[in-house]
């Protein structure tokens, strides 16, 4: 039977070298759900995708279940033939490699496509560029984002998209997300169209500091980490006003007062 959940993350731990950095996460994600993770700094949120992913140097245990699937172990090309798909918070910059041909190892059959989406993300004149080499925080995140609408993955980890980026990029680079998760549909199309488009759509997991990209993508639950635990969940506008009023340190106090009602 086909499970309801994309994603399912059971009791998961992980380490780098001697550190424990995850202390046990669960989290499940519906098809065509989108998650949004808060927290301070430290508190895991960039190693929990990038373990998601399957990127080396992390110690594992726990369970990592995608389409149904135990993936907790295979490689990071794997998991990418399989439907998943990051944006980095800061990708690097890769000398000798134009960004035009990354896209094209990941689609070769259809240049038109990639001409598309480089001509709506204004990116047609850094397709022949070195990636990231000499780019803005605004360009580095749209290159990302053309990169992921190529791939077309079914799950997308976006590490803080909004970092570094202006006014004008950060809406462009909402519009297109939203786009990518089969959130928006273009005008002028007939309903059965708007239909099967949304049935298509994708699940995303977000982790955003300042919450500006909530501005433009509709999340259905938020996540707070917070030493190596999620500490709740709840609607993320509300948990980000909540944050913005009080800051992590109401926080901090909730999660305390848990912690030790569960010692009890």
């Amino acid at each position: 039977m086909k499970s309801e959940f994309l994603l399912e993350v059971k009791n998961l731990h992980v380490s780098i070298g001697d550190k424990e950095i995850l202390k046990g996460i669960n989290l499940k994600i519906k098809r065509g759900q989108t998650h949004a993770i808060f927290g301070p700094n430290g508190s895991g949120k960039t190693t929990f995708i990038n373990a998601l992913m399957g990127f080396s140097g992390y110690r594992v245990k726990g369970k990592i279940i995608f389409r149904g699937e135990d993936i907790t172990h295979l490689p990071i090309n794997e998991r990418a033939e399989r439907g998943m798909g990051i944006s980095f918070q800061r990708p690097p910059a890769i000398k000798g490699v134009q960004l035009q041909q990354l896209i094209t190892a990941a689609n070769k059959k259809d240049g038109k496509l990639i001409a598309k989406y480089a001509n709506a993300l204004n990116l047609m004149d850094f397709l022949k560029r070195d990636i990231n080499v000499g780019f803005s925080g605004g360009e580095i995140k749209r290159a990302e984002l053309l990169q992921l609408i190529i791939q077309d993955p079914d799950m997308i980890f976006l590490d803080e998209p909004e970092s570094g980026v202006d006014l004008e990029n950060i809406a462009l680079i909402g519009e297109y997300t939203n786009h990518l998760l089969g959130r928006r549909v273009e005008s002028g199309q007939e309903k059965t169209i708007k239909e099967q488009y949304r049935e298509k759509r994708k699940s995303g997991l977000i982790i955003t500091h300042t919450g500006h990209i909530l501005d433009y993508i509709e999340a259905d639950s938020g996540h707070i980490l917070m030493d190596g635990k999620f500490a709740c969940e709840a609607n993320p506008r509300e948990m980000l006003h909540t944050l913005k009023e009080c800051g992590f340190n109401e926080c901090y106090r909730c999660f305390r007062k848990e912690e030790d009602h569960d010692k009890k």
